[in-house]
């Protein structure tokens, strides 16, 4: 099967959601290719869980496609409201479900685990959401949009209205916490030369 190229691919997105707002359908599938995929991953990260992300990431879409009408090019970057909008929307979920356990969240199983390397990468993933669903709801969206997202600085102070040294902060404490959470498992998880 193949994949549908972003026939917009040189249109900037502040550009697409306005031609989405006069009717051009294309400029939507183009925007839907280039934002989903973010929104569902930041979703997945912050939730630790695939269906929930997809609910999210379905929500958030929806939203720009109502405040297309009404964008204004130029006050924020579409990315960047999208971000937030993915991790408000995270964030009330995860308010909703404060009274649930871990134990209660569904791990992703990776469907085809046929080869070694496959495994272990599956491994390491579940390791990974595993500890970043130890921490704080804001460290792990900091830790989150900073190393996994690869924002800037700044653009995460943006995104969760604070400031870029509280951005610092709660990545720094997020990275330790997820070294103490993790620092048991290098060897199970083929780190066992690493010294980070």
């Amino acid at each position: 099967m193949t994949m549908a190229l972003d026939q917009n691919a040189d249109i900037g997105d502040d550009a697409l959601l306005q031609l989405y707002a006069n009717g051009d359908q294309g400029a939507a599938r183009s925007l839907t290719l280039r934002l989903a995929p973010r929104a569902y991953a930041q979703a997945y990260r912050m939730l630790g869980n695939a269906a929930e992300a997809e609910d999210v990431a379905q929500e958030a879409m929806m939203r720009i496609w109502k405040i297309a009408p009404d964008w204004r090019a130029g006050d924020a970057k579409v990315t960047t409201w999208l971000y937030r909008v993915t991790a408000n929307l995270c964030t009330d979920r995860l308010r909703r479900a404060r009274g649930s356990s871990l134990d209660s969240i569904d791990e992703p199983v990776d469907p085809s685990p046929s080869a070694a390397d496959v495994m272990q990468g599956t491994a390491r993933t579940e390791a990974l959401q595993g500890a970043l669903m130890q921490l704080p709801a804001r460290q792990r969206q900091a830790v989150v949009l900073r190393h996994l997202e690869e924002l800037a600085n700044p653009q995460i102070a943006e995104l969760m209205d604070i400031s870029v040294d509280a951005v610092e902060s709660l990545t720094s404490r997020g990275k330790r916490a997820l070294a103490q959470i993790l620092k048991g498992r290098k060897a199970a998880l083929g780190f066992e030369g690493d010294e980070q």
